[in-house]
């Protein structure tokens, strides 16, 4: 469970300003449905002034991104196009009293939405935007270059979690990771030449990542496999002399074939704690929407898991057990089937 401030549970349960607003005159939009959260930001600006007389959202997400377009509007209202302009997610966060680092991604939403709608409203284009399937660096989530260099940029990313955390891009199949480090790397050296960002903290392409805290196993419990014993020496022996046998020459043709060696077999139960284990590692990618995947059994080919929280019923479920599929099947080098265990 997240441990969310009392202003992101009000702003959650008691929205501000959720709903169409009918007249408005410059809209936002981001995300997508089909990809997980989407938001609609829509503003009702004076044409004399540029002050937002009004704000809406409409929201498809969590509880964080319900709260964090909610704050949006309450901070946005009775500003003017420039002040809005500079508003940022860290604004949104600090207004909610916070939020957990697994869900800054929702305030990043909101400011996406906020730049989109400022930018409808003055003409103008949104730099490198670019959300055509094909030019999408996470196309799991919809995220494009522009938003990930922004979040980078505004909050200072500096590791590859991080990133996910604020925009959601990796958190799939993880196929985009290596040009999401690309793109970190890129920013960071570009923020160390601005001076933004020192080079010891910089993301360095290539670079082994720090170590984490392991993750709290929950259901399929990981055993801690014990070091292995050192060998013992061998003891020493009498020197044993060999009489000479004389052998009648074979040719090589006669000789059969050296049988190939086979393959190091993993047993059942040791193909379970390696699946128990692959899981462990994607774990904190699951419960960054609230969501977990337990494993349950593994029957021959077959992995049963238990799908709960966000990820019980999300319309990107089936990605989420290709994603595993893969990796599992990348790690022990054989197919599996992924199924959910049905909800009663």
């Amino acid at each position: 469970m997240w441990d969310y401030s009392e202003k992101v549970k009000d702003h959650f349960f008691n929205p501000r300003n959720a709903g169409a607003l009918e007249d408005a005159n410059a809209v936002g939009e981001v995300g997508s449905i089909s990809c997980g959260d989407a938001l609609k930001l829509m503003l009702k600006v004076n044409p004399e002034t540029e002050i937002i007389e009004d704000a809406r959202f409409q929201t498809f997400g969590c509880g964080s991104a319900i709260a964090s377009s909610s704050a949006l509007t309450e901070l946005i209202k009775g500003k003017t196009i420039v002040e809005a302009r500079a508003l940022t997610n860290q604004d949104i966060a600090e207004f909610l009293g916070g939020l957990p680092p697994e869900k800054m991604h929702c305030s990043v939403m909101g400011q996406e939405a906020l730049t989109a709608a400022v930018a409808a409203w003055t003409g103008e284009a949104v730099d490198e935007d670019d959300h055509e399937e094909g030019a999408l660096i996470c196309k799991c989530f919809a995220v494009d270059a522009g938003m990930i260099e922004r979040a980078i940029r505004t909050n200072k990313l500096t590791s590859l979690e991080m990133v996910t955390f604020y925009t959601k891009a990796g958190g799939g199949c993880s196929s985009c990771r290596e040009p999401l480090e690309e793109l970190l790397a890129d920013v960071n050296a570009a923020m160390v030449a601005d001076g933004t960002l020192s080079a010891a903290e910089a993301f360095v392409f290539g670079a082994a990542p720090a170590p984490t805290p392991k993750a709290k196993a929950t259901g399929f419990v990981i055993p801690d496999l014990p070091p292995a014993p050192p060998a013992a020496p061998a003891p020493l022996q009498e020197p044993i002399a060999i009489q000479p046998i004389r052998v009648k020459p074979v040719t090589a043709a006669k000789l059969p074939p050296a049988p190939a060696p086979a393959p190091a077999a993993r047993t059942s139960a040791q193909e379970a704690i390696a699946i128990a284990r692959i899981l462990e590692e994607m774990r904190p990618t699951f419960q960054a929407d609230g969501g977990d995947v337990t494993l349950l059994d593994v029957d021959g080919n077959r992995v049963s898991v238990e799908m709960t929280g966000a990820c019980a019923g999300c319309q990107i479920a089936s990605l989420t057990l290709g994603g595993l599929r893969k990796r599992i099947r990348e790690q022990l080098g054989r197919d599996f089937i992924v199924v959910p265990a049905p909800r009663n």
